[in-house]
């Protein structure tokens, strides 16, 4: 009994993190859109409208659900919470810190890859659910872009876990640390023993994971449907894509699995590629930084401000970018992304096999 209490509490916590989050980011983007755009964004709700988004969570928690006349009703409400929960799923194998997984799987990388690949399923049911020929055409940009972009973004990941040679993601982020029980190898070519910090993680580790990770950085902006890779949701074109139809708390599930899959990609990558948790500092000869700033306090410290990070990157990215066209987004992913991961991943086999 106790088990499946602490694995509720778990979810739970997890659950009012991402909640939490979302609130912060919608804000924060407003925020961040608005500092870009010179302009003040929202000042009225709170000290300079930091209670905007409450008031519009509280706005949408009064609105009635308004179901098409001509909708699939069962397409049409099961999809939001499909779209949310592929997502939320997706932090289970999610390393923290130091014995701070929810749930450790020795494929953990597979795991979250297959489980978020289901948020397409989602956002199809949305738009042929609503039978709205703007939200068809919004799901179908979508599954299409989601499906290609997962090619470029598989692969970079196999150039990470070839390096790293585990799936287990806490395995993973071990390996880039002091905690590690083997010698790091600082780009390949000499043991450096506990050395920690930022010069532990595979981009350094293994340089050319650096391009893998901004294939990946690119192919997860086009997985979130963010710009520039937004045209599921080009308003100039479909209104709002495929949740066109929504609102009140549908709307606002929706919108919590975007920005949730926004933490996910990050993180994920931060964990891949970035150290994970462990700490930026390193041990600098008798200076032991990496030493002084590990433990699961600083494991949660170093991998929420790394991920905060690369989501403020992609929210500057939306209002500064243009928006792609349709054949631009698949140009870049089959003549250009593709064809760099494979490389990124011939290199990480010839790395496994002459350095390391």
């Amino acid at each position: 009994m106790d088990f499946y209490v602490t694995y509720i509490l778990v979810a739970l916590a997890l659950f009012s993190f991402v909640a939490v989050f979302a609130l912060f980011a919608v804000y924060a983007e407003r925020k961040v859109s608005a500092f870009i755009q010179d302009r003040l964004g929202p000042m009225e709700v709170g000290k300079y409208g930091s209670l905007q988004t409450l008031a519009d969570i509280l706005k949408m928690l009064q609105k009635e659900f308004i179901v098409p006349a001509a909708a699939d009703k069962i397409l049409f409400a099961a999809a939001p919470v499909i779209i949310f929960l592929s997502v939320y799923m997706g932090f289970a194998t999610l390393p923290w810190g130091p014995d701070i997984v929810p749930s450790a799987l020795n494929i953990g990388v597979f795991y979250v890859f297959a489980i978020v690949s289901v948020e397409s399923v989602g956002i199809l049911m949305a738009g042929w659910g609503s039978n709205n020929k703007y939200s068809l055409l919004g799901a179908l940009r979508s599954v299409a872009q989601v499906v290609s972009y997962e090619i470029p973004a598989g692969i970079a990941i196999i150039s990470a876990v070839m390096i790293s040679q585990t799936l287990d993601l806490q395995e993973i982020a071990i390996k880039q640390g002091v905690l590690s029980s083997e010698s790091v190898k600082f780009l390949g070519f000499w043991n450096v023993k506990e050395i920690g910090g930022f010069l532990s993680w595979n981009v350094f580790q293994a340089p050319h994971l650096i391009i893998a990770y901004v294939i990946y950085f690119i192919a997860s902006l086009a997985e979130c449907n963010r710009a520039p890779f937004d045209i599921p949701e080009a308003e100039s074109e479909l209104v709002s894509g495929f949740h066109t139809e929504y609102s009140g708390m549908r709307f606002a599930f929706i919108f919590l699995g975007e920005y949730s899959m926004m933490f996910l990609t990050a993180m994920f990558g931060v964990v891949l590629f970035l150290g994970g948790w462990n700490t930026v500092l390193p041990n600098i000869g008798d200076l032991h930084l990496a030493d002084w700033t590990t433990g699961p306090f600083w494991g949660i410290f170093w991998i929420v401000s790394k991920v905060f990070l690369i989501v403020g990157v992609q929210m500057w990215l939306r209002w500064t970018l243009p928006r792609l066209k349709v054949d631009q987004l698949m140009s870049l992913c089959w003549k250009i992304l593709t064809p760099l991961a494979f490389f990124c991943m011939l290199i990480s086999g010839i790395w496994q096999l002459v350095i390391m």
